[in-house]
């Protein structure tokens, strides 16, 4: 089943300060002028290989894609 994905624009604080990866209906998505979409994706590392073309930094995040996160806090 295919899901969709967005990036944050903007880079994270804290330790990680990476670009997080959400699947549509998280609710800890940025806002919509932060989100930018990746597409549809059949899992969660394909939109992470996408994001990482455009957002080198980018990682999973923790609630919604906790199996691409790789932030170690």
């Amino acid at each position: 089943m295919k899901h969709k994905y967005y990036v944050n624009k903007r880079r994270q604080t804290g330790s990680g300060k990476n670009n997080e990866v959400h699947r549509d209906g998280c609710p800890w998505m940025p806002a919509s002028y932060y989100a930018e979409y990746l597409g549809e994706f059949d899992s969660s590392e394909d939109a992470l290989r996408e994001a990482k073309k455009t957002y080198p930094y980018a990682d999973g995040c923790v609630f919604c894609c906790p199996e691409i996160n790789h932030d170690k806090k």
